[in-house]
C-alpha cells in the first residue's frame, strides 16, 4: 500500500509520478476490470466490496440494489461511474483506499499504472537533464494539415468516430457535409491522422481540443471495437454536463446488436427512417454548424 499512498498523495509535478486524478478511467483496460470485479463481485462479510464502492462514488439506494440484478454488477457500476463528472482513475484508487481495499491496491495498482502510462503514451522515467521544451502531441504535429512549428494546430468541426467496416458511409459524409455548401471540416482518422502514433493518445488529443463535436457511426461493427467504445466513453467523459451537445450518434443501416445503454438518452440522427431520410443532412450540418 506504501507506493500507492505515495503516488496518489504526491503532487501532479513530481519527477517521475503519475498523476493519476487527471486520468479518465477509461484508461483502465478490461483485463484490469475484470479483476477489480474478482475481488469485488463476491460478498462477503469481513471486506467492503462493490456496494460499499457505489455508495462511495455517489450512488443511492436505489440505484445500488438495481447493480444487483447484473452479472457483473462491479464491470457496470465502473462504466457507469466513468461518465460522471469527478470521476477519474486517481479518485478510484483514491475510493478504494478510503474502504480499506488495500490488498486490492496492492495487486492492481501496478496493472493500472501500466494502463495509465499508455494512455499518456509515454514511459514512467527517472528525472534526466534535458534542456529541450517537453513536446507534445500538438508540437509535435498529429494531422496532415498540422502547422510544423506547433504554432496554428489543426482543428476540426467534428470527429468521426467509425469502424473499416463502415468507411464507405465516410465518404459519403464527406462528401455530403465537406464537399458541398455546407463546407463542414471532418476530422478522419485514416485520412487525417500522420502514422506512428499511439492511437488511442492521438485520439484523447483530437477529440478534446481540436473537435467541437464527435460524430458516432453506429453499426454492428461499431458495438464491438475496443477503439470506438474508447472514443465514444472519453467523449462523454469530458464534459458530463453537455454531453447531449457534443456527442451525436448517427445510425446508417440497421443494427442487430443491442443499441449501447450510454448513448440512450443522446438524440440520434437516423439515415434508415425513410420519412426522416431528406433531410438527414441538413439537420446533421446545422447541428455540426453550431458554436
Amino acid at each position: 500500500m506504501a507506493s500507492c499512498e505515495k503516488k496518489i498523495g504526491e503532487p501532479a509535478d513530481s519527477p517521475g509520478t503519475i498523476d493519476f486524478f487527471s486520468i479518465p478511467l477509461i484508461a483502465v483496460n478490461f483485463a484490469v476490470r475484470k479483476r477489480l470485479a474478482l475481488f469485488l463481485n463476491p460478498k462477503s462479510m469481513v471486506a467492503a466490496n462493490w456496494p460499499e464502492l457505489a455508495e462511495e462514488m455517489g450512488f443511492d439506494y436505489l440505484e445500488i440494489k438495481n447493480y444487483e440484478r447484473f452479472d457483473n454488477p462491479t464491470g457496470k457500476l465502473l462504466e457507469d461511474w466513468q461518465v460522471k463528472e469527478g470521476s477519474s482513475v486517481g479518485r478510484l484508487l483514491e475510493l478504494l483506499q478510503k474502504i480499506e481495499r488495500d490488498d486490492i491496491l496492492e495487486d492492481l495498482t501496478p496493472l493500472i499504472e501500466e494502463d495509465c502510462k499508455r494512455y499518456l503514451n509515454k514511459p514512467l522515467q527517472v528525472p534526466s537533464v534535458d534542456s529541450s521544451e517537453p513536446k507534445t502531441p500538438a508540437s509535435i504535429g498529429i494531422t496532415t494539415g498540422d502547422d510544423p512549428t506547433g504554432i496554428a494546430p489543426e482543428l476540426f468541426d467534428a470527429f468521426i468516430c467509425y469502424c473499416q467496416a463502415d468507411i464507405e458511409f465516410v465518404h459519403e459524409m464527406i462528401k455530403q457535409l465537406e464537399q458541398s455548401d455546407y463546407k463542414l471540416k471532418l476530422c478522419v482518422f485514416d485520412r487525417d491522422v500522420l502514422p506512428g502514433s499511439c492511437v488511442w493518445t492521438i485520439s484523447s488529443e483530437l477529440i478534446e481540443k481540436r473537435c467541437k463535436r464527435m460524430v458516432a457511426i453506429i453499426s454492428d461493427d461499431y458495438l464491438v471495437s475496443d477503439d470506438c467504445d474508447f472514443q465514444t466513453k472519453f467523449a462523454l467523459s469530458l464534459s458530463p454536463g453537455a454531453r447531449d451537445k457534443r456527442l451525436i450518434p448517427v445510425k446508417y443501416k440497421p443494427i442487430k446488436r443491442k443499441f449501447p445503454s450510454i448513448l440512450r438518452h443522446i438524440t440520434i440522427c437516423d439515415y434508415t427512417n425513410p420519412s426522416t431520410k431528406t433531410w438527414f443532412w441538413k439537420r446533421l450540418a446545422k447541428a455540426l454548424s453550431q458554436p
